[in-house]
């Protein structure tokens, strides 16, 4: 298992960003969270297979119809452990 820690701006906040991501993540079967940012990012922790993990990566980079990315950064998390994917 792999995580992943990401940053999507853009126009990515009142734009149900964070709910498609979630549909996105239990279809793919992993773990994490979305949640707003202050600054107006979003911030996604995903943990799973590889191949999922870059399934959503992947996805977020053009997010749900309504979102406009600008930029999505990935890093690697170690040590990180989710039981679920949760919004905030």
């Amino acid at each position: 298992m792999i995580c992943k820690r990401c940053l999507v701006s853009g126009l990515v906040q009142g734009v149900f960003f964070r709910a498609s991501t979630l549909e996105q993540a239990q279809r793919l079967g992993v773990t994490g969270y979305a949640r707003n940012l202050p600054d107006g990012r979003v911030e996604v922790v995903v943990c799973g297979t590889h191949e999922r993990v870059a399934d959503l990566c992947t996805w977020l980079r053009s997010g749900p119809p309504q979102a406009q990315v600008d930029t999505c950064v990935c890093e690697d998390l170690v040590g990180e452990s989710y039981a679920a994917f949760a919004i905030s």
